[in-house]
């Protein structure tokens, strides 16, 4: 682990909302939640997975810890959307401007819609990507929600 600069888009972000994270880069990689959970040493709840889908064909945001699931028909539900489904990797990278398995929680290319499950305020500090697969960031999740201004609901898949 090495501490490293973000994407620059997620720079310019951080700049802009005054923040001064402590970045941490990973070259053996943090692209999927149980790679970032292994690299950084936390469960894998702490993770935060920014997970983009399409409700009726418009792009919303979800953050789901990384050891559960999405429910797609809660996710519906909440927007009062006819339709939701995975958003493919050219919508990701279309809405965000960033790469699926480096999408940061805010700092995106467009505004959208962000939904942030509740189970991720269960933790005192939650690690999220800096923009890469290799790169992340802890913060408290009050803060992280408050900083995608997301509405925080109820997502998560039962089981």
């Amino acid at each position: 682990m090495t501490t490293s600069t973000p994407h620059p888009l997620f720079a310019r972000a951080l700049t802009d909302l005054g923040l001064d994270l402590a970045i941490r880069t990973f070259p053996e990689g943090t692209r999927t939640a149980a790679d970032a959970a292994a690299a950084i040493g936390c469960e894998l709840s702490q993770i935060v997975k920014s997970l983009v889908f399409a409700a009726d064909g418009v792009p919303v945001l979800v953050l789901m810890d990384g050891a559960s699931r999405v429910d797609v028909e809660a996710v519906r539900r909440q927007l009062d959307a006819a339709e939701v489904t995975r958003a493919d990797a050219a919508l990701v990278r279309e809405t965000t401007g960033y790469a699926i398995g480096g999408v940061p929680p805010f700092g995106h290319r467009t505004r959208t819609r962000v939904l942030a499950d509740r189970g991720l305020l269960t933790h005192d500090v939650v690690w999220a990507a800096a923009g890469t697969p290799h790169t992340v960031f802890p913060m408290p999740p009050r803060e992280l929600v408050t900083h995608a201004a997301a509405e925080l609901t109820d997502v998560r898949e039962r089981a």
